[in-house]
């Protein structure tokens, strides 16, 4: 990950409908940075639909949050019951805090303890995890997920 000066300007709040197109940007070029190694399951447009249609209205209990500067999203956490669906920043801000603060802000809704799947691959996500208290409880090879890459089961407990 970049080091680079602490992040003091993001604002985090809830995603509103209006987000979707700019949470699915931020997924996409994260994945794209982050594991270009490994194959995705479904096109552009099937992410963005499914932001746009499940993940930020919060259908299927899905719960949006998004760290914007200066009105520009670039990084956002999903959480789903006690699971954090999805945690990513776009690129150029990893390095700052923003995914301490997101992540912090999961630890806050969701007291009694979290768990997520990584990818086995993505190590620099295994390590901010495991700094954050989340320990591995289950290796995979893959064959549970869409894109078939082995992955890593990760749980926090107060």
């Amino acid at each position: 990950m970049e080091t680079e000066a602490a992040d003091t300007e993001a604002v985090i709040r809830r995603a509103a409908a209006s987000d979707a197109d700019a949470v699915a940007g931020v997924w996409l070029r994260s994945f794209a940075a982050a594991l270009p190694e490994v194959r995705r399951a479904h096109t552009d447009e099937e992410v963005r639909a499914w932001f746009r249609e499940v993940v930020v209205p919060g259908r299927a209990g899905h719960e949006t949050w998004v760290a914007a500067v200066d009105g520009t999203i670039v990084g956002m956490v999903v959480l789903n019951g006690t699971e954090l669906d999805q945690l990513y920043l776009d690129p150029h801000w990893r390095g700052r805090g923003i995914g301490d603060r997101l992540v912090h802000l999961a630890k806050h809704h969701r007291r009694d303890g979290l768990a997520l799947w990584t990818f086995q691959a993505n190590a620099p996500a295994r390590r901010f995890y495991e700094r954050h208290g989340f320990v591995a409880a289950e290796h995979t090879d893959g064959r549970g997920n869409e894109e078939r890459e082995p992955d890593v089961r990760y749980v926090w407990r107060p």
